[in-house]
C-alpha cells in the first residue's frame, strides 16, 4: 500500500510540474512576441469599409516598449521602403543656422535654435527637362514632411543636375517606377496615349490634366515653380476648366477654390507620408534635435516682455488674450482675403476656406 500511495503522489507531482512548466514556456512565448521592443500595431479591420486612396492611414505606425520615459509615448510611422543611406552631396547644400535672428542680432523667430546638422535637399520643383526618369529610392527629407524621390534620367548625355534629381515622392512612388515631365506639352507623334500620360508623378500643364484628378505641387506661373500644396499628406483637385481656355478652378487643400493659369503646371497625385500627422514625439528633447526650443507662456513671463506678463499668481489682469505683439488671438481676424475683403484684394480666389461653423460642420 505504502508502495502505491507513493507512486500516485510521484504521478501527481510530476503532473503538476509539467504543467506549470509548460504554462511558463507559454507565458515566456507569449511575452517575447507581445512584448518586443518596437512594435507594429493595426487595428483589426473586420467589417471595415475598404480604404480609398484619399483615405489616410491612421492605423499603421511602429511603438516602443517603453523601457524609458522618453519612448513611452512615442508613434513614427512606418516606412520600411524609406533608403537609409547618406544623400547624393551634388544635390545638396550646407545649411547655415541663424537660431531665429536677423542680420543685426535681433530675435525676429521666437523659440528657434540648436538642433542637429543638416544639409539642404535641392529640390526641383520646376522640372523643364522631358524625357523618362527613373526612380532610384525614396529618402528622408529633414527640412521639410514629405518623403523625397532620386530620380535618373535615361538620357546617356544627361550629366549633373540633369542626370540626377530630387523630387517630391508622390504616395505610393516606389524604387523602380518611370515618371515624365509634359512642361513643355504633350508631342503630339507620341504613340503613348494622351490618358496614358496621367499618372502619379507626372508633371503637365493644368489644361492637360481631366477634372476630378487628385494633383499637388502646382505653380502659379508659367514658367514658375511649384508653390502650393507640397506638404506631407496633401492634395489638390481639379474640378473645372473655364471655357475661355485661360483659367481653371482648382480645390486646394483647406477647401479654398481659387483659379489657375491653364498653363501654370501641377504633378499628379497626392504627396507621400500620409501618416505624418499621426507621429508622437514622445519627449522634449526630440524637439530640441529639430531645432526647437521651449515655448514660454505669457503669464510665465515679465511685464516688460508680454502683455499678459507681471502680477502675482497666474493672472492676466483679465485683458483680452493677445500675442506678444498686442494682435488678438481667439477668433478676431487680422486678414480679409478673397472676395470678403476689400475690392480686387485677391480676384483669384472663388471661394475663401471654411472658417468657423462651416468648418466645424464640415463644410468644403
Amino acid at each position: 500500500m505504502l508502495g502505491i500511495r507513493a507512486l500516485r503522489t510521484f504521478s501527481s507531482l510530476t503532473a503538476q510540474s509539467t504543467s506549470r512548466a509548460s504554462t511558463n514556456a507559454l507565458r515566456t512565448t507569449t511575452n517575447s512576441i507581445a512584448r518586443t521592443y518596437a512594435t507594429r500595431f493595426a487595428q483589426s479591420s473586420k467589417d471595415q469599409p475598404k480604404a480609398t486612396s484619399l483615405d489616410v492611414d491612421n492605423n499603421v505606425f511602429k511603438t516602443y516598449k517603453p523601457v524609458s520615459p522618453g519612448i513611452r509615448h512615442l508613434r513614427r510611422p512606418i516606412n520600411d521602403h524609406i533608403y537609409e543611406g547618406r544623400p547624393v552631396r551634388l544635390l545638396t547644400a550646407c545649411l547655415r543656422k541663424h537660431g531665429g535672428r536677423n542680420s543685426h542680432g535681433r530675435i525676429t523667430v521666437r523659440f528657434r535654435g540648436g538642433g542637429h546638422k543638416r544639409r539642404v535637399r535641392l529640390i526641383d520643383f520646376v522640372r523643364t527637362e522631358p524625357g523618362e526618369y527613373d526612380v532610384i529610392r525614396i529618402e528622408y527629407d529633414p527640412g521639410r514632411s514629405a518623403h523625397i524621390a532620386l530620380i535618373k534620367a535615361r538620357d546617356p548625355k544627361a550629366e549633373g543636375k540633369t542626370k540626377w534629381k530630387y523630387i517630391l515622392a508622390t504616395e505610393g512612388m516606389r524604387p523602380g517606377d518611370v515618371v515624365q515631365s509634359f512642361r513643355m506639352g504633350i508631342p503630339d507623334d507620341t504613340s503613348v496615349l494622351r490618358a496614358r500620360t496621367v499618372r502619379p508623378g507626372n508633371v503637365l500643364p493644368i489644361r492637360s490634366i481631366p477634372t476630378g484628378t487628385v494633383i499637388h505641387c502646382v505653380s502659379l506661373l508659367p514658367n514658375g515653380k511649384a508653390l502650393l500644396v507640397r506638404s506631407a499628406g496633401s492634395f489638390a483637385q481639379v474640378i473645372h476648366h473655364e471655357e475661355s481656355g485661360r483659367y481653371s478652378h482648382v480645390r486646394l487643400q483647406s477647401g479654398e477654390i481659387r483659379k489657375v493659369l491653364q498653363d501654370c503646371c501641377a504633378t499628379i497625385g497626392r504627396v507621400s507620408n500620409l501618416n505624418w500627422k499621426g507621429r508622437k514625439i514622445g519627449k522634449a528633447g526630440r524637439n530640441r534635435w529639430l531645432g526647437w526650443r521651449p515655448r514660454v507662456r505669457g503669464v510665465a513671463m515679465n511685464a516688460n516682455d508680454h502683455p499678459h506678463g507681471g502680477g502675482r499668481g497666474k493672472s492676466k489682469s483679465n485683458k483680452h488674450p493677445v500675442s506678444v505683439w498686442g494682435w488678438a488671438t481667439k477668433g478676431k481676424r487680422t486678414r480679409k482675403p478673397g472676395p470678403k475683403g476689400p475690392k480686387n484684394s485677391n480676384m483669384m480666389v472663388i471661394r475663401e476656406r471654411p472658417r468657423g461653423k462651416e468648418k466645424r460642420a464640415g463644410g468644403s
